[in-house]
């Protein structure tokens, strides 16, 4: 495996995420050039009635995507030619950090620039602010959408750039992401009724009646709909406590399933060509004109311009690495992706997208939560002797956590990250394979995310 994955090349990898985009963006283009002309004749020609509170019908589609996309090539080269120039002033203030992953080797000794996080969140802002001057003229109606994800994007990129600076306890990277949701969560118009998957509506009707569970969560939680006989199901206040708890998990997701170089930027940058797909497949297949178009053109605006910046942050955080992307970048990523799948209306298929997240976190609480001693740094530990990375561990007594040792009589036992795991059923490996490695499951699983949203779901649920 080895031998493989030395013999790949990095640029054609980083463009792999970016095939299937392709497919499903260039037929909804269509053709460029006349596209570009309308907008010539649009600039060129006198108009007398540009009222802003006048709203016009939305351009085609094939003009926002083109729109939204050129965009995304400017934050890309933006970002690109930031990065360098802003990674001199943090060295010079001291923002900068050792790579733990490399320690005993030259690398390991060389100051890195940290929390370059801030250059991509400030351009992925600075392009939302230029899609939205075109995006308001057309849509005044979702300016409070907009607005609600801007407040809570500018939230989170100060509490990232403030905690990689301060370097906040975890009880405050719980509360805040929680405070920063609720604009969002104020702006959500969409439903709260979601659809009992076919084997599941036998516990809650039956022969013509609730049945004991059914008539429980009728009667303290939920409501039901009889005439539907168990098929749908009024959330309410628990759906909107959900998409708060979406929002917390997203932001903390990322940044805990941390590292390796490039593996932070990388799997947001797969997850962010994953949801571009499947907001795509979903504009291709409903009228252009209908409110789910448009809400799957706003997250196409929104993720479009971050996957251009986190490409670019990619380049510079790949190993080995020149800047480190810091807690500035991950919760900045976290929150892009609750308010895409929150005020996109996709926040269950959303989370279908963050597989390997979920893993991490269910195989790390035990640590999370203090039943297992949770070292301040869980990375892999770093062999200088072979160059290879291994799962790393904590120090502990013989006749505890036998459960989680290899060998019973062991004094020491692994961290429990999925990045560890991977370590130990695979075997030592370089750090930049082990990116690969875990970033090719973020690509697989997002595929298995594609099988169960448009193949399994045809069985669980209603055509």
């Amino acid at each position: 495996m080895a031998t493989i994955l030395t013999g790949l090349n990095d640029r054609v990898l980083a463009l792999l995420p970016l095939a299937p985009v392709a497919f499903f963006t260039i037929p909804l283009i269509g053709n460029p050039a006349a596209t570009i002309q309308s907008w010539i004749r649009f600039f060129l020609t006198k108009h007398d009635d540009l009222d802003v509170h006048i709203e016009r019908p939305p351009p085609p589609v094939a003009s926002q995507l083109l729109a939204y996309l050129a965009v995304a090539v400017f934050g890309y080269i933006l970002t690109s030619r930031l990065i360098p120039n802003i990674s001199q002033y943090t060295l010079r203030k001291g923002i900068s950090g050792k790579d733990l992953g490399k320690r005993g080797t030259p690398l390991g000794d060389k100051d890195i620039p940290e929390a370059l996080g801030i250059v991509t969140g400030t351009v992925f802002l600075v392009c939302l602010i230029f899609c939205l001057v075109g995006y308001s003229q057309s849509n005044p109606t979702k300016l409070l959408d907009v607005n609600a994800a801007l407040l809570s994007i500018c939230f989170m990129l100060f509490l990232g750039f403030t905690d990689d600076v301060l370097d906040w306890p975890w009880r405050y990277k719980l509360i805040l992401p929680t405070v920063a949701s609720l604009p969002l969560l104020c702006s959500y118009s969409g439903s709260t009724t979601i659809v009992t998957p076919v084997p599941l509506r036998a516990l809650l009707w039956n022969n013509g009646s609730f049945t004991w569970l059914g008539n429980l969560l009728n009667t303290f939680l939920v409501t039901i709909d009889a005439k539907a006989e168990g098929a749908v199901i009024e959330t309410g206040w628990l759906y909107m406590v959900y998409m708060g708890m979406l929002a917390v998990f997203c932001t903390n997701a990322i940044n805990i399933y941390a590292g390796v170089n490039g593996l932070e930027a990388g799997q947001s940058y797969i997850i962010g060509c994953a949801v571009l797909v499947h907001n795509l497949i979903e504009i291709r297949s409903c009228d252009s004109n209908s409110q789910l178009c448009n809400n799957h053109l706003f997250s196409v605006m929104l993720v479009l311009s971050f996957v251009g910046v986190t490409l670019a942050l990619l380049r510079h955080n790949w190993y080995p690495a020149s800047c480190f992307v810091g807690d500035t970048f991950c919760y900045q990523a976290g929150v892009t992706f609750a308010v895409v799948g929150i005020l996109g209306h996709f926040s269950k298929t959303l989370l279908l997208f963050f597989i390997p997240q979920i893993v991490n976190f269910l195989w790390s609480c035990p640590q999370l939560f203090k039943f297992v001693p949770c070292p301040r740094h869980r990375l892999p530990r770093y062999r200088p002797e072979t160059g290879l990375c291994e799962a790393s561990t904590f120090p502990c007594k013989e006749r505890d956590f036998r459960w989680l040792k290899r060998k019973p009589n062991d004094t020491e036992c692994p961290n429990m990250t999925l990045i560890c795991l991977c370590l130990q059923f695979l075997g030592p490996m370089k750090e930049r394979d082990l990116c690969i490695v875990l970033l090719a499951l973020q690509a697989v699983s997002c595929l298995f995310a594609f099988y169960i949203r448009y193949y399994v779901s045809q069985f669980l649920f209603d055509q």
